[in-house]
Order: structure tokens, then sequence, then C-alpha cells
């Protein structure tokens, strides 16, 4: 099945967004919009024209300290805040193989180790992401099931695992992939093949 993507893995956007004059359009756009105001209301209210500010906001000029400061009087926003994003810092985590923080997660048996890869705090794309390796080399007589906030997605590395997600099990070999709501019960129901290793990663929206 062929899916369309909304959005090109492959674009330029990231680095784009790095010019200054990206990150000015895009702040002079928000504070506008955030308080109703249209491009032509705020043609008037700064004498400037509609052409300019539209290539203003779209990052295509680079506005003037003089323009900058009559867009901020404009929109009562100090001048500063049009450079936030352009400031703002992007992370990054590397983590070397062998590393990471090893977690417990409640029933988790012995010889079932998750480490936590990476992790970023409160980021500008609103959204929390956790990484797990997860090794499982000891069968158990049972298993607890996970249950939890947002979206996680396994990817199989090494055996085989039944995983149970709500009344559905599926048989997860290398190179599989499951996706799933998290907020259903869910969470290995039998070691096939071990070990076993997979990565789970799980995201949800970050708490304002």
């Amino acid at each position: 099945m062929i899916v369309r993507l909304t959005q090109d893995p492959h674009s330029t956007r990231g680095v784009r967004e790095k010019v200054l004059e990206v990150a000015i359009g895009r702040e002079v756009r928000g504070f506008r919009k955030s308080q109703g105001t249209t491009v032509a209301e705020l043609s008037e209210m700064t004498g400037l024209s509609i052409g300019m500010l539209s290539k203003i906001e779209n990052g295509n000029t680079s506005p003037s300290l003089q323009t900058l400061q009559t867009l901020a009087n404009a929109l009562s926003v100090p001048l500063t805040s049009f450079f936030r994003q352009y400031e703002e810092r992007r992370e990054a985590v590397h983590t070397k193989s062998g590393e990471g923080v090893s977690t417990e997660r409640e029933g988790t048996r012995s010889g079932h180790q998750y480490k936590l890869l990476g992790h970023i705090g409160s980021n500008a794309s609103g959204v929390i992401v956790e990484p797990y390796l997860i090794e499982l080399t000891t069968e158990s007589d049972t298993f607890e099931t996970f249950q939890h906030g947002g979206i996680e997605t396994i990817y199989m590395l090494e055996g085989e695992v039944d995983y149970r997600h709500g009344n559905d099990v599926f048989t997860l070999e290398p190179g599989d992939t499951l996706f799933f709501d998290a907020d259903a019960p869910h969470g290995p129901e039998k070691l096939t093949i071990l070990p076993a290793r997979y990565l789970s990663i799980i995201s949800y929206p970050q708490q304002s």
C-alpha cells in the first residue's frame, strides 16, 4: 500500500528555519494571527504594503531594524521577540552503543532490561519522545501489560515475540513494526525466540 505523506522527510525546511529572515517571519505571522489581525489591517497600522508584509512573513526579505520596530509597536510586542525562534536552542542527544539509562518499569521481570536511549524535555514541537532499547533474555511465567498515554512504535531487532495490544496478539520478528495507541493494555505475551531485542519509541504531548 502506498501512502502519500503530508510532509517531505527530505525537505530543507529544518535548514531554512535557521535563517534569520525565516525565523522573524514566523514570529511576525504568529503574533499577527494570535491577535486576530489581518495582513491588510497590519498594513494600515504600519504603513507597510501588503506585499512587503507578505515577503516578511514568508522570510523572503530582510526587514530593516526600523521596519521591525514599526511592526513591534503595531503588534505591542518587544522587538527582541521576533528573534526568539532564531536564538532558541535545538537539542540533539547522541547515545553511544552500550550506553543509555537503564530504567525500571512496573511489571518488569529479571532478565528484562529497558534502556532509555535519550530524552529531550520541553521543546518547540510540543511533543515528548522517549526511545527505549528493550532486551528480553529470560522466560517469565507471567507478563504484566503496560498502559499509558500517547503513541508507541515497536521495531523488532532480534528474536521473536508474541506482543499483545488490547484483544489482539501480533507475532513480531526481526524487521517487523508495530504502531499503536498506548492507552490500550499492551506488552509481550510470549517470548518465542530468545534473546529478543526491540526498539520502543513512545511519544506524547508535553504538558503546558
